[in-house]
């Protein structure tokens, strides 16, 4: 899909006035508060997928005409203060964490009832808003080596469930007693008798996959190893224990109110960042060792 480009008048003439004072005209009028453009500040989280896709927003911005000030690297436990308090304008969150983790509510699976439970909540005190869902889900799962599934026609977590003893699964050892890890799973699809179960470092799982040491692993469903699909299968979470963790930027009003076009260039952005595109997008940076602004850019640039 090419991304339309939409050009706001009164920053289009901005551009042309700070032209014309880079050119050097004795008549310049640089410095007038008037005639500068405050910038939308747009933030990120510390980790790969936030980094970059924050960055695809600011180059949209940016090749819309506006200015751009990046406020990356933030905690994700400090990042909704952040934007509460302007500190940012625009970050890309996702809408499981909004709904359990920022505020509290009960669980719900359905990706369409989660998002418009998140927006309510984030435009009851009258600051925030989200902006389109995407349809990229960053959430958990179980990742299989392609080969076994395929061998025992494992396809969703309820054949790994009729399977388990077939299968040796790489824990990462809390996941085993956690509501949302195994212990949870066991409740909705039965017990996971597996052939074995050890626990590794989360950091080594797909090397131990690859190494033939287990088959399977809890996964996030955009971890950029996953790209290799020669080689790792994730699971259809058929009985949809798992809530959705789509991509969502959430905003200031105020900032929307100011820059109206800025909701609709990002979510024309939003409408190309499927779960195999953040998978793509991750793998480029985490297993590639490009930077992720190049990654960003050059993305961009593919779909304008």
């Amino acid at each position: 899909m090419q991304l339309k480009k939409i050009i706001v008048s009164g920053l289009a003439a901005l551009a042309l006035v700070t032209l014309a004072a880079c050119g050097g005209d004795s008549g310049s009028t640089t410095g007038s508060s008037e005639e500068t453009a405050e910038s939308i500040k747009v933030g990120s989280k510390d980790f790969t997928e936030s980094l970059v896709v924050s960055e695809i927003y600011a180059n949209a911005l940016e090749d819309n005409g506006y200015t751009v000030e990046r406020v990356q690297n933030i905690a994700s436990s400090v990042i909704p203060q952040s934007i509460e308090d302007g500190e940012v304008d625009i970050y890309p969150e996702y809408t499981g964490t909004a709904l359990l983790s920022i505020f509290e509510l009960p669980l719900e699976t359905d990706p369409d009832k989660v998002y418009e439970t998140v927006k309510d909540a984030y435009e009851e005190d009258g600051v925030l808003t989200v902006l389109d869902y995407a349809p990229g889900n960053d959430g958990q799962g179980i990742a299989i080596k392609t080969s076994v599934a395929e061998e025992y026609g494992i396809a969703t977590i309820s054949d790994l469930q009729a399977n388990a003893d077939k299968v040796r699964f790489a824990s990462q050892g809390e996941f085993d007693e956690r509501a949302d890890g195994l212990k949870g799973l066991a409740e909705s699809y039965g017990e996971f008798n597996f052939e074995s179960s050890t626990v590794y470092d989360n950091s080594l799982k797909y090397q131990v996959l690859k190494n033939d040491e287990a088959d399977a692993t809890p996964a996030y469903t955009t971890e950029g190893q996953l790209s290799d699909k020669e080689e790792f299968t994730v699971l259809e979470d058929d009985k949809q224990f798992w809530p959705p963790y789509n991509l969502v930027p959430v905003a200031r009003q105020d900032m929307l109110e100011a820059n109206p076009e800025a909701a609709e260039i990002i979510n024309t952005i939003d409408e190309n960042l499927d779960t195999d595109t953040l998978i793509e997008l991750n793998a480029k940076v985490d297993l590639d060792g490009e930077d992720y602004e190049k990654v960003a850019k050059d993305y961009y640039e593919s779909i304008k």
